[in-house]
């Protein structure tokens, strides 16, 4: 079976321009996977990185207590979710410069040496390998070039763990003006429709 994860880190949930966007290319992703199915991960009650929780993934598994042992399986859990997928869908909305620090939570939880990476003589090697991600990424002005914190920091950690066949999707300018945000958003829709390969439309 064909999976798909979306990863949710818009404050305002399904109401948000990134998770509006992020559904219409799942939507059309279903239509030609009928038979596909969806895990959604939203961000926005996930946990932030304190010194208890990294304390205990750099325990050893069998010297872990009962708390670091169910701090480890959450971050266990999502990132089986990252394995169990063939596509990854990850909304990405700028709050003040980058991306939401709830995102970066998850990535806190889900970087994992000898889990996600591993360290080599020829240097680091993603171990989540072979997905596909499409990033969809919504800001209130215009951001281009050395203003864009978010596509550099998204691109180096996704390559960091595995996923380097990345495609970012933008939406630019929603909080200029009703001209503004529609002409954005209609490029958004544009670039989603097509998005996908042929091999996923061929249903």
């Amino acid at each position: 079976m064909t999976t798909l994860l979306k990863v949710q880190a818009s404050l305002f949930g399904e109401n948000g321009q990134s998770s509006r966007l992020a559904n219409r290319l799942i939507e059309q992703w279903l239509l030609a996977n009928p038979d596909g199915r969806v895990i959604t991960r939203d961000l926005n009650a996930i946990p932030h990185l304190t010194a208890e929780r990294f304390q205990a993934f750099a325990t050893k598994e069998n010297e872990r207590t009962q708390k670091q042992q169910e701090i480890v399986r959450f971050s266990d859990t999502l990132i089986d979710e990252l394995e169990q997928a063939d596509v990854i869908v990850l909304t990405a909305p700028m709050y003040n410069f980058s991306v939401p620090s709830t995102l970066r939570a998850y990535f806190d939880h889900i970087a994992r040496s000898g889990v996600t990476f591993r360290y080599t003589a020829d240097g680091p090697e993603g171990l989540i390998k072979g997905k596909k991600a499409y990033v969809f990424i919504t800001r209130g002005g215009m951001y281009e070039g050395a203003s864009d914190t978010q596509t550099p920091y998204l691109r180096q950690f996704l390559g960091f763990i595995g996923i380097t066949d990345v495609e970012f999707i933008y939406a630019q300018g929603l909080a200029m003006g009703a001209e503004s945000q529609e002409r954005s958003l209609a490029a958004a829709r544009h670039q989603i429709a097509h998005a996908l390969p042929v091999t996923y439309l061929a249903a």
